[in-house]
C-alpha cells in the first residue's frame, strides 16, 4: 500500500486516467432500495440507461447516493454490479467512490479496504462537524492522497460539513499528484472563479451545484456533478457541449429548459425527489430512501406527477 513517503497507483487494464476524464457530464447516482434491501435489478436498469446517455462518469455512494447509510457490503456490491453492467454493455465510463468522515485515521483504512474494488478514484467530502483549521484540512486531505492507491477528487461543500476549503489550502492541495480535481459546492461564486484563474493546469475543477450549472460552465468550470441530470440528461449534456463549440445562445436555450428542474428536485431533501421521479418513470422500482431520509410528501408527488406529465406531451 502507499505509504506516507509516496503513493504508488497501481493500475488496472481497464482502469481510466481520472484526471483526463474528469470533466463534461458527471452522474451522481442514485442508489435503488426496495424492501430494506439494495435492489439489483434497478439498480442494473439505471446503469444501463445511463450508459447509454451522454454522461462522462459515475460518482458512487456519495450524498445522491445515499453513501452514509449504505453497508460495506451494500457498497462493494453496488461498485460491482455498475462495472458488471458496463462490461456487459461494452461501455467503460470512469467511477469514483464517494468517502466521507471525521476521523482521519479510519478514512485511511476504508482507503485500504477499497483499494481493490473496480474504480478509479474517490470522491472525498470535508471532515464534517469537527470544523478543523485550514491547517488541519491540508495535513488531513495530504495524508489521504499520500495513503491512496487512486486519485482523489475533493468535495468542498461548507453547508453541510461546516468548514470551507479556502482557496489558499485549495491550491496547495492542487499541487499534490494524487489530487486531481475539486467536486465545487462552495456557494460562493467569486471564491469559485479565483480558483478557476489560479488553478494549476490540469487541476479540474466540476461543479455540484444544479441551479449554478451554466453560470459554473459560463465560467470556466470544466463540468458538473449534477443530480437534476438524472432527468432530461441529453438537455443537461448539450448546455454543455454547446458551450464547449462557444455558443452561448444556444446553450442558454436549452438551459431554460431544465432551469426549473433543478429548483424542483431539491424542493425537499435529495435524493427523495430524484428517486420519486425515476420511479414513476419506470427507471427503479420504488422510491424508497432510507432514514433519516424519508419519501417526498404527497404534495410535491403530485407536483412531480405533473411535471412528468407535462413533459411527455411536449415531447410527444
Amino acid at each position: 500500500m502507499p505509504s506516507v513517503s509516496g503513493f504508488f497507483p497501481r493500475r488496472r487494464l481497464d482502469m481510466t486516467d481520472l484526471r483526463t476524464h474528469l470533466h463534461g457530464l458527471w452522474l451522481p447516482l442514485v442508489t435503488p432500495f426496495r424492501d430494506g434491501k439494495l435492489d439489483e435489478t434497478s439498480l442494473r436498469r439505471l446503469t444501463r440507461h445511463y450508459c447509454g446517455q451522454a454522461v462522462d462518469g459515475f460518482i458512487l455512494g456519495a450524498t445522491s447516493g445515499e453513501g452514509m447509510t449504505l453497508r460495506d457490503a451494500e457498497l462493494e456490491r453496488l461498485v460491482a454490479i455498475v462495472r458488471d453492467e458496463m462490461a456487459a454493455g461494452r461501455r467503460t465510463l470512469p467511477i469514483c467512490l464517494g468517502m466521507s468522515g471525521a476521523d482521519t485515521s479510519r478514512l485511511k483504512e476504508r482507503l485500504d479496504e477499497t483499494a481493490d474494488w473496480p474504480i478509479d478514484g474517490y470522491l472525498i467530502a470535508s471532515p464534517y462537524y469537527v470544523r478543523p483549521s485550514q491547517r488541519g484540512l491540508l495535513a488531513h486531505f495530504e495524508a489521504l492522497a499520500d495513503h491512496a492507491a487512486w486519485p482523489l477528487a475533493l468535495y468542498n461543500i461548507p453547508y453541510r460539513c461546516a468548514v470551507n476549503i479556502t482557496n489558499q489550502t485549495m491550491l496547495r492541495l492542487a499541487e499534490h499528484p494524487n489530487i486531481v480535481g475539486l467536486k465545487d459546492c462552495g456557494a460562493s461564486r467569486e471564491q469559485s472563479i479565483a480558483l478557476l484563474r489560479d488553478r494549476p493546469d490540469g487541476f479540474r475543477v466540476l461543479t455540484g451545484e444544479d441551479a449554478n450549472y451554466l453560470e459554473a460552465l459560463t465560467d470556466g468550470a470544466d463540468g458538473g456533478i449534477v443530480l437534476s441530470a438524472h432527468v432530461e440528461t441529453a438537455t443537461f449534456a448539450a448546455v454543455y457541449a454547446e458551450l464547449k463549440r462557444g455558443n452561448r445562445d444556444a446553450a442558454q436555450a436549452r438551459w431554460q429548459e431544465v432551469a426549473e428542474l433543478t429548483r424542483l428536485l431539491f424542493t425537499e431533501p435529495s435524493p427523495a425527489p430524484a428517486k420519486h421521479w425515476l420511479w414513476r418513470s419506470g427507471l427503479i422500482d420504488s422510491p424508497e430512501v432510507r432514514l433519516p431520509m424519508v419519501e417526498v410528501s404527497s404534495e410535491l408527488a403530485a407536483t412531480i406527477d405533473r411535471e412528468i406529465e407535462r413533459r411527455m406531451k411536449v415531447a410527444a
